[in-house]
């Protein structure tokens, strides 16, 4: 399992790729320190599904690891789905003229800024449909 992160700003609704975690027994540490770094006041955790929406090992390994985040660090952990985040990132890469070498890694840290960015939103739309009309 590969944890890519990003780093974004709900005020300005951006996200931007960041870097994929080291290996699982490192991850915790790691995370530590990009917490101590950037002091988030909260986190995302993108899930997988299939296609129809019924879960796979991965989503309980998400789901699983949200509460372990939340548990450990004491931050809101935020869920969101994570369909397609890979794909789309893949695509942008292709697309790019700056390919990098390092191409799974930057393509998991570019699908983590794309739920990011899908997290804000998501939130930016729940906001709006609870505004009352003017």
């Amino acid at each position: 399992m590969r944890i890519g992160v990003a780093v974004g700003d709900a005020v300005t609704d951006s996200a931007r790729p960041l870097c994929v975690l080291p290996t699982r027994q490192q991850y915790w540490n790691a995370i530590a320190r990009l917490i101590t770094e950037w002091r988030p006041d909260g986190l995302v955790v993108g899930v997988p599904r299939h296609a129809d929406d019924t879960a796979n090992a991965m989503t309980h390994a998400a789901l699983r690891f949200s509460r372990q985040l939340h548990g450990r660090f004491r931050l809101p952990v935020a869920t969101i789905d994570e369909r397609l985040s890979s794909w789309e990132a893949e695509q942008r890469q292709f697309q790019s003229t700056t390919r990098r070498r390092n191409s799974q890694a930057h393509v998991d840290a570019q699908a983590a800024a794309i739920i990011l960015k899908s997290w804000f939103n998501q939130q930016r739309s729940l906001a709006s449909c609870a505004m009352p009309n003017s």
